[in-house]
């Protein structure tokens, strides 16, 4: 099965600036007027289908989750941890945006590469002592645009204190399971 993914229509540097500043400026005015309006709740919900695929809802988003044949999938979608380094990147891409607008920093172009090292002894249980997720994780962005490399630096800085989806690679998260059975 071929997944057909949806794509954004192109937009002019000025479209993408007035998007940037009203979005940012209407959660300034909404913080500024009620701070409890800042914490964000977020859930996504996800049903098993086929050997090992996912249906994931999140919102009015359905997408798929899946694994290589190699690893009992059909090869439907991308892997979890396919997805996680999707969310890093994308998640880069946003606020490399979002702070090029509130710097004033021009970027022409931008694009990510994420590489994840994970060794399969943890996922199957051979070798307890080995983490089952990623043990390392390498992030290159690439931006293109007229501004000094002391510039894009500043850029950078901004971006690395203020991901979410990098503070989540980072940083422990506490995370609560809990089972419900029958």
């Amino acid at each position: 099965m071929t997944l057909t993914a949806p794509t954004a229509r192109p937009i002019s540097a000025d479209e993408r600036s007035a998007r940037l500043v009203s979005a940012g400026t209407a959660w300034a005015d909404r913080i500024t007027a009620n701070v409890a309006s800042a914490q964000l709740s977020y859930t996504v919900t996800g049903d098993g289908e086929g050997s090992v695929a996912s249906r994931i809802t999140a919102g009015k988003q359905v997408f798929f989750v899946d694994e290589p044949a190699a690893l009992a999938g059909d090869d439907i979608a991308a892997s979890p941890v396919e997805y996680a380094l999707g969310a890093l990147i994308s998640c880069q891409i946003v606020v490399y945006r979002l702070y090029a607008q509130n710097l004033g920093i021009r970027v022409d172009s931008i694009s990510a590469t994420a590489e994840g090292d994970l060794d399969a002894r943890g996922l199957f249980g051979i070798d307890d002592t080995v983490r089952p997720g990623f043990s390392a994780v390498r992030l290159n962005v690439r931006v293109t645009g007229p501004e000094s490399d002391e510039r894009y630096a500043e850029l950078h800085s901004a971006v690395d204190a203020h991901c979410p989806v990098l503070d989540l690679f980072a940083n422990p998260t506490p995370v609560t399971v809990s089972l419900t059975a029958n």
